[in-house]
């Protein structure tokens, strides 16, 4: 007896992302020459794109993909630069410095997270911020750093970080320029290693649950996803990673303040302003959204006040005429995906040819 059965396959690797692959690596050998071929005022424009991206996609995964909505992220920036501040104080290399600060910023999430998951929705949200400022007023009462007025990194702790020598002997770099190309490069480390953390997580097991559990709680619990574990799991993993990149620009500043390193303006309303205008809920918005964040500073950053006032209408103005963001946007009408995360299942009939007994 011959019989036609469905065979389905799920795929989500697309035409799209398979030529976007081959660009997105040569534009990685390009970014890494970087040093070599423009000036270092562009190596710093370059810097800052690429930190406020790891923060985006952060704050994307929390709330774009884990339904967190913080508005408290700030506090593993200024968290992690204050511990690299300390570290370097105390003698070790700045360099190590910024993977101790991911660490500690994780540990300090433990808590932050046993008292803010009790939270939902809004009241969530706020939380996050009532943490930050408890952290930055008591990192404010830290003599040993400046107190409230803040402290500098000595002189020769950029200029002798690890590296820093290395490249003045085989390059010719002067050790400011160094000190700008070294943090230049762990910056770019950073973002390829968040983009494809998360990359990866969304295309694992993990994060079909992930997606359950903000699209539907309740429902995902009852299907067996252990939903706070999930949460946890990405809050921590969001620190880390914003911890480290609060230490990485705060060793490219050099000098640090509460107010500064705890600002909600520059790490989170920023923040989350580029992943709105680029798109909640996928890799490529924040990426978009960071570089016409970086236009737009530039180009209206003279206008004072005003400079934030557009910065919300546009906001606004995007949230009501394309709430998935402009790349969310693109993407419905082309159907282009260069990192796609959602499963297509395709199938056809398989025939199976199956021989049964005298009767069959």
């Amino acid at each position: 007896m011959t019989m036609a059965i469905p065979s389905f396959t799920v795929e989500t690797r697309t035409r799209a992302s398979t030529l976007s692959a081959a660009a997105i690596i040569a534009l990685l050998l390009l970014a890494f020459a970087a040093p070599f071929i423009v000036s270092r005022g562009v190596i710093q424009d370059l810097f800052f794109i690429l930190t406020m991206l790891v923060l985006a996609q952060n704050w994307n995964l929390l709330a774009g993909y884990a339904g967190l909505i913080s508005v408290g992220q700030q506090v593993f920036v200024g968290f992690g630069a204050y511990t690299m501040f300390g570290c370097v104080l105390f003698g070790i290399d700045p360099v190590v410095a910024i993977l101790i600060a991911g660490l500690f910023s994780v540990a300090l999430a433990i808590p932050t997270a046993f008292f803010t998951f009790r939270l939902y929705g809004p009241y969530f949200a706020i939380g996050t911020w009532v943490v930050a400022e408890v952290v930055r007023l008591l990192l404010a009462q830290w003599k040993a750093l400046g107190g409230g007025t803040g402290t500098s990194l000595p002189r020769d702790a950029t200029r002798d970080m690890m590296g820093v020598g290395a490249m003045r002997d085989v390059f010719g770099m002067k050790a400011s320029q160094a000190g700008d190309a070294l943090t230049y490069w762990l910056a770019l480390i950073l973002v390829v290693a968040t983009i494809g953390f998360i990359y990866g997580l969304l295309r694992s097991k993990q994060g079909l649950g992930l997606a359950a559990v903000r699209d539907n709680e309740q429902a995902a619990r009852a299907v067996g996803v252990d939903a706070r574990r999930m949460k946890t799991l990405v809050y921590l993993a969001t620190a880390f990673m914003t911890g480290i990149a609060g230490a990485l620009i705060y060793v490219q500043k050099a000098r640090i303040s509460p107010d500064a390193a705890f600002s909600v303006t520059d790490w989170t309303a920023y923040v989350i302003f580029i992943v709105v205008i680029g798109g909640i809920g996928t890799i490529e918005g924040p990426i978009l959204g960071v570089i016409i964040f970086f236009l737009l500073q530039n180009l209206l950053a003279d206008y004072g006040s005003w400079y934030l006032l557009m910065l919300g209408l546009l906001g606004i103005a995007i949230m009501l005429f394309a709430p998935r963001g402009l790349w969310g946007l693109f993407s419905e009408r082309t159907g282009i995906q260069l990192f796609p995360v959602r499963r297509v299942l395709k199938g056809g009939p398989l025939n199976l040819t199956h021989r049964g007994g005298p009767h069959g």
